[in-house]
């Protein structure tokens, strides 16, 4: 059984870091591209970063790009995403995904992911 669970939100002062995990159970997360996402109540879902399979190539929305870094932990079958200089537009509840497609390239687009965590909120305020 597929299952990802999100892990390492909070409450945390702009300016500030925090590390959220991407654990995966019944399936190797080396295989295949993973999202994180972002949402925020009335607005859609938005895709924050993601990182390919084989080549571990990765991606960035825009308003994102040199604070977050997407890494991948193949020993602990997990992704992570370090987060730093956080604003308080980044707050919402982040979700990890993956591609059911083995060895795919990662993509910007929440249509593209097959199975969803049940997400772990980050709230940035003073």
């Amino acid at each position: 059984q597929v299952q990802l669970v999100e892990s390492g939100g909070g409450l945390v002062q702009p300016g500030g870091s925090l590390r959220l995990s991407c654990a995966a159970s019944g399936f190797s997360l080396d295989d295949h591209a993973i999202g994180w996402f972002r949402q925020v109540p009335g607005k859609e879902r938005e895709a924050i970063s993601c990182i390919s399979s084989r080549d571990g190539r990765t991606d960035y929305e825009e308003s994102v790009k040199g604070r977050f870094t997407i890494t991948k932990n193949s020993a602990k079958n997990t992704v992570d995403l370090q987060m730093s200089s956080l604003k308080p537009e980044d707050t919402g509840v982040y979700y990890c995904a993956a591609d059911a497609l083995r060895f795919s390239l990662c993509v910007l687009r929440s249509g593209r992911y097959d199975f969803w965590g049940q997400g772990t909120q980050v709230t940035v305020s003073s």
